[in-house]
């Protein structure tokens, strides 16, 4: 576990939990999207290894799982199942709906209400539950020859889903702050999960708003595009300096400054190996100085 030093401004990550609707959780989760095989589809290359991850990660104190059955596809649930069940109390296992894989690896939309609840369903055979804890909402990107349903329909399905108790909590993945104010205006959001690091910082409004709303936001993209030859986090020489002074890696540091700048941040970092999530746990030992975050906040 990295060193940890003493922030000489207001922590924000001083409390290692928030609330995730009916759940309080830790603020380092993991994500599920790496354990299946590359490009998110098919089987893992190492099973075991697989199984292992998930089952460290609990024993760690992991409490908050985000997956989809769409990863792999079905393979991802596939493997939480094997790996946790039966689950242990208080584990938020978090899905989300919107879209679906094809034969080639693209991700197509399925966001028409019948769809939503099909997906729903299909999330709660493949873990073995009867309710999950939240389910996103994902808003895919435009798609030609594709029109979707009006944001409310969906919004609608999502609620009448929680009403008969297949969801505890609904959460919406890749809105708008527009998005966001319609979906408020017809029920509690209980997270947010859209693109975000110190590379980019295009949904700051969005995120300050569910500061103000109480919700949970749930970076993805946490260290840069996980697409090749994009801005990584870990790359940028101000990270890489800060990570030197605290003996931490500059993952972590990425990680530890989401996690200070506001309250509501949930992590979930996602890794097929022990070690790598052994290492994104560690972030919770790194604190950053005020002179830290000036430091990272000359990265554009």
């Amino acid at each position: 576990m990295a060193d940890s030093t003493t922030s000489a401004q207001p922590d924000t990550s001083s409390s290692d939990t928030y609330d995730l609707g009916a759940l309080t959780v830790h603020r380092i989760g993991f994500g599920a999207m790496q354990l299946p095989g590359r490009g998110v589809m098919g089987p893992p290359r190492d099973r075991d290894a697989a199984v292992a991850v998930l089952r460290r990660a609990v024993e760690l104190g992991v409490d908050h799982i985000d997956t989809a059955q769409f990863y792999g596809p079905d393979v991802a649930n596939e493997l939480i199942r094997e790996a946790l069940h039966p689950y242990p109390e208080g584990l938020a296992l978090v899905s989300k709906v919107g879209a679906r894989r094809d034969a080639k690896g693209g991700w197509p939309p399925a966001q028409l209400p019948a769809e939503l609840r099909e997906d729903v369903h299909a999330n709660l055979r493949s873990l073995g539950v009867e309710q999950l804890a939240a389910v996103n909402l994902r808003i895919t990107d435009p798609v030609p020859h594709y029109t979707p349903p009006p944001l409310e329909d969906q919004l609608a399905e999502m609620l009448a889903m929680q009403d008969e108790g297949l969801i505890a909590g609904i959460g919406l993945s890749s809105v708008t702050l527009e998005q966001l104010d319609t979906a408020l205006g017809q029920m509690d959001i209980v997270c947010v999960q859209n693109a975000y690091s110190i590379l980019d910082r295009t949904h700051e409004e969005l995120l300050q708003r569910c500061v103000a709303e109480e919700i949970a936001f749930v970076p993805f993209f946490p260290l840069g595009s996980a697409f090749p030859g994009m801005p990584k986090v870990a790359d940028q020489p101000q990270v890489k300096a800060v990570a030197e002074r605290h003996g931490a890696t500059p993952a972590q540091v990425g990680l530890a400054w989401l996690l200070q700048h506001a309250p509501n941040v949930l992590l979930i970092p996602g890794t097929s190996s022990v070690t790598h999530l052994e290492e994104n746990l560690g972030t919770a030992g790194v604190t950053l100085s005020a002179e830290d975050l000036a430091e990272l906040d000359t990265i554009s």
